[in-house]
């Protein structure tokens, strides 16, 4: 074996090992995804929120009614209207809600839509909770159909009631949102914030539509 001397073992000290262009790029890569990952799943992750609901049973007691023959002339209208839009209706048990409820069937339904009443709760899991909500539900349901003829789905959400009704909202994609309001005065609002005021500027996936309460003494729309 031949003897190295200082000046050879000075040089081979010095002297860096060859790197693969291909590992370096490779490790380069690596390092960029993984760096793109913390930016990405760190917010998403943050912003998580738990979602529970639970949908509700409705009565079918009134079948539908039998689509009519359409013209020739309404054949562009017959698509949308044989199609049937999504209503999404906010509702409690309070009168400002279901005089909502009441306009939205007057001016807003007609027949082959479909109303998707919802309802924020505190815990899907109580079940006093849903069988009041039930109850409620199916009042309203029935109304629906004699009125309008129009069949329902409902569903109660665990949450806030604005974020729910916008939740749904994105879920649904309807061509309305209705909400009430609960009779509160502009500073009231302000201060203490409302649902609708929330739906009116968090809810993107449809327009929404706020009715006013009813004042004491108002007659029933329905």
């Amino acid at each position: 074996m031949a003897a190295v001397n200082e000046t050879n073992f000075k040089i081979l000290l010095t002297q860096k090992p060859k790197q693969n262009n291909h590992q370096k790029e490779i490790f380069h890569f690596s390092d960029f995804s993984s760096k793109q990952k913390e930016k990405t799943m760190e917010p998403v992750m943050e912003n998580e929120e738990h979602y529970s609901w639970r949908e509700v049973k409705l009565p079918s007691s009134i079948p539908p009614s039998p689509e009519p023959e359409p013209e020739p002339e309404l054949e562009r209208e017959r698509g949308d209207r044989r199609r049937g839009r999504d209503i999404l209706i906010a509702v409690d048990h309070g009168p400002n809600s279901k005089h909502a409820f009441d306009w939205a069937l007057i001016h807003l339904c007609r027949l082959a839509d479909t109303i998707h009443l919802v309802h924020a709760v505190s815990s899907v899991n109580n079940e006093i909770v849903y069988e009041t909500s039930q109850g409620m539900m199916e009042k309203l349901a029935v109304e629906a159909l004699e009125v309008a003829m129009v069949r329902s789905e409902a569903r109660i959400v665990e949450g806030d009631a604005g974020k729910v009704i916008c939740r749904e909202a994105e879920r649904l994609k309807p061509a309305a949102v209705v909400v009430g309001t609960r009779g509160r005065s502009l500073i009231q609002s302000v201060l203490h914030g409302s649902v609708s005021e929330y739906c009116f500027h968090h809810c993107k996936s449809a327009p929404v539509i706020i009715v006013p309460g009813k004042e004491a003494g108002d007659v029933s729309l329905i």
